[in-house]
Formats: structure tokens, sequence, C-alpha cells
């Protein structure tokens, strides 16, 4: 009996944090991290300020939580599409495409990563942990990239270097995609992006076969 009323209440105590954290993800798209409060929260979720204490230490705890999911979210979507393809190649353009196809298919969760909602683009952090915490996760995202690279055949250091470079790339044409800035180009922010990807696997193979 005892078990079954904790189990009873841990469920409902679940079920209270994703409705606080689903209303936070609300807020946060209207107001930014600057704007959002705990009360505003707490009123969205249908609960008080101090109830949101219970589960959650700050506001910048309940935006960290946020970018968690998304970002949990994200490398599912990465590592699902790199194992459905066979070579290195292959897997290293299903990595960089599926990510960049997350982003393109989830234009608030590239605002959540980059704390874009209604702030502009200043440096923005939740606490050294947290940061440390949410940069691993989008760094394991974007690992498979370098990975395949590896496997083709790249040092450690140029394997990252490309990483990098892929997600530099792809953040800057999902910033012109989703502003719609691509279109005073007459562009397709997609076809670009493939393109992108088809020429670094290139120069990454002729590059491996030179040596």
């Amino acid at each position: 009996m005892v078990e079954k009323r904790q189990s009873r209440r841990e469920a409902v105590n679940e079920h209270k944090r994703d409705l606080i954290l689903a209303a936070a993800g609300q807020v946060f798209a209207e107001e930014g991290l600057e704007g959002a409060s705990l009360r505003a929260i707490a009123v969205r979720a249908g609960y008080t300020p101090a109830a949101l204490y219970f589960h959650f230490e700050s506001k910048e705890d309940i935006y960290a939580e946020v970018l968690e999911a998304s970002l949990a979210s994200l490398g599912a979507a990465v590592d699902l599409a790199v194992a459905k393809a066979s070579t290195p190649a292959q897997k290293l353009k299903a990595a960089a495409t599926a990510f960049f196809r997350f982003y393109a298919e989830n234009p608030r969760d590239l605002d959540l990563g980059f704390y874009l909602f209604r702030g502009g683009m200043k440096p923005a952090g939740l606490g050294r942990a947290r940061d440390e915490k949410l940069n691993a996760a989008l760094e394991a995202a974007l690992r498979p990239i370098a990975e395949a690279a590896v496997s083709l055949g790249a040092s450690r250091q140029k394997a990252n270097l490309l990483m990098v470079d892929c997600f530099a790339h792809a953040t800057g044409l999902l910033l012109l995609l989703h502003t719609g800035r691509i279109r005073m180009f007459g562009a397709s922010a997609p076809d670009l992006m493939e393109t992108y990807v088809k020429d670094r696997i290139a120069h990454l193979s002729e590059e491996v076969t030179s040596c």
C-alpha cells in the first residue's frame, strides 16, 4: 500500500513537471528568457509560483530542461538518420543533413538553442554547470559528423574542424531560411546545404586519396 501511494505520488509529480515544462515552452516563445517570469509560467501551467520551486530552482533551470529535451530530440533524429546509412560518406551526409532538417522543420527549437526568443543575437548563458551539460548534448548530436569523417580517413583534428564547419554552415543557412532572407538570393536553403555537404565529402575524399 505504501509503495502504491509513493508510486502514485511520483506519477503526479512527473505529470506536474510535464505541465510546467509545456507551459514554460510557450512563455519562453512569447517572452524570451529575459522577459519570462516564474509567475507567468506558473499561471500558464495552472499553479502558484511557490509550486514551481518544488520542482525547479529558477527559470534558468526550467529553460535548461526545455532546451535539454530539444537537444535530445535533435540527437535522436541524427542518430536515426545515421543508422539508416551504410558507408562513411553516406553517414556523414545523413548526419549533417539530419541536423539541418531538424532545425529547418522546428524553428522554435533553433530559437531556443540560440536564445533568440525576443532577445536578438547576444551572449547568454544559464550558468556554468547547465551550459556545460547543454553544450555536451549539442556536441553529441554533431559528433556523428566527425566520426564519419574519421571513418573516411580524416585525422581526428580535421574531422572535428569539419564538424564545426558543418555546424556553422547549417546554422547560417537556417537563419537565412527562418528570417526569409534566403529569398533575396532566389536560393533554396536545403539545396544549398545538400550541395555543401556533397562538396565537403568530395573534398575530404580527395584529400585522403592524395595522402
